[in-house]
């Protein structure tokens, strides 16, 4: 898709490129500035676009922008057990949004709280597995081997692991952890190293971690160095 730069509506400049989460006004000028690509949504050229989206995709249709992110999402998914209606799943599918994650799989309950997501489900690819051995069976098709995250006795420091290139990466439940099912299913089992007292670390965040430690090993879309 061809990319047309947004004017931007009037008000102090900042240094970050990036702007407000408040959204934009109508495009400036009327209908006859419209730009004519057929990603760009009239209705929010008419009216305005105050979604949470990137400046790259303002006044961007829904479909455009799932279309768009298709083309570049990492090879890696996240699956989570919600076995008690975990209310951190919408906070990590955010973050898989964030990262630019395949899918994220629900595994177990259908049903889960949406309004951590932020509506970023709508760009999200989300499905559901009813267990761990329909996500085993599953994986298995895809070729793609289970890492879960969990502090359990024998598992591997973050900062040491090799991720794999495609892989899924299995969270369990605030509290309980991983089921042992869950954990016998996995490849390998993977700890966030901690410095403090306490023993974990809020689900949600150990998802964004994990997920930012993949992208710093294989993203080609991180800047690098050199």
């Amino acid at each position: 898709m061809s990319e047309t730069s947004v004017p931007e509506p009037a008000g102090p400049s900042e240094a970050h490129p990036e702007r407000t989460t408040a959204g934009v006004g109508p495009w400036p000028g009327g209908r006859d500035e419209w730009p004519s690509e057929a990603h760009y949504d009239p209705e929010l050229l008419e009216h305005g676009d105050s979604r949470n989206v990137i400046d790259r995709y303002r006044y961007w249709s829904m479909e455009a922008i799932v279309a768009d992110l298709d083309e570049h999402r990492h090879p890696f998914h996240v699956a989570i057990e919600n076995w008690q209606h975990d209310m951190n799943i919408g906070s990590i599918v955010r973050s898989a949004n964030a990262f630019a994650a395949d899918t994220v799989q629900i595994v177990g309950r259908r049903r889960w709280n949406k309004r951590g997501a932020m509506v970023t489900d709508r760009y999200q690819h989300v499905e559901h597995r009813e267990d761990i051995a329909g996500l085993v069976e599953w994986a298995a098709a895809e070729g793609i081997p289970i890492i879960a995250i969990d502090n359990v006795p024998g598992c591997v420091p973050m900062e040491t692991f090799d991720w794999p290139e495609r892989c899924v990466m299995l969270f369990g439940q605030e509290g309980p952890g991983l089921s042992a099912e869950a954990i016998a299913a996995a490849a390998a089992v993977v700890e966030i190293t901690q410095y403090g007292s306490t023993r974990s670390i809020n689900a949600s965040a150990a998802a964004a971690v994990t997920m930012y430690s993949w992208v710093t090993r294989h993203s080609p879309l991180v800047p690098r160095v050199g």
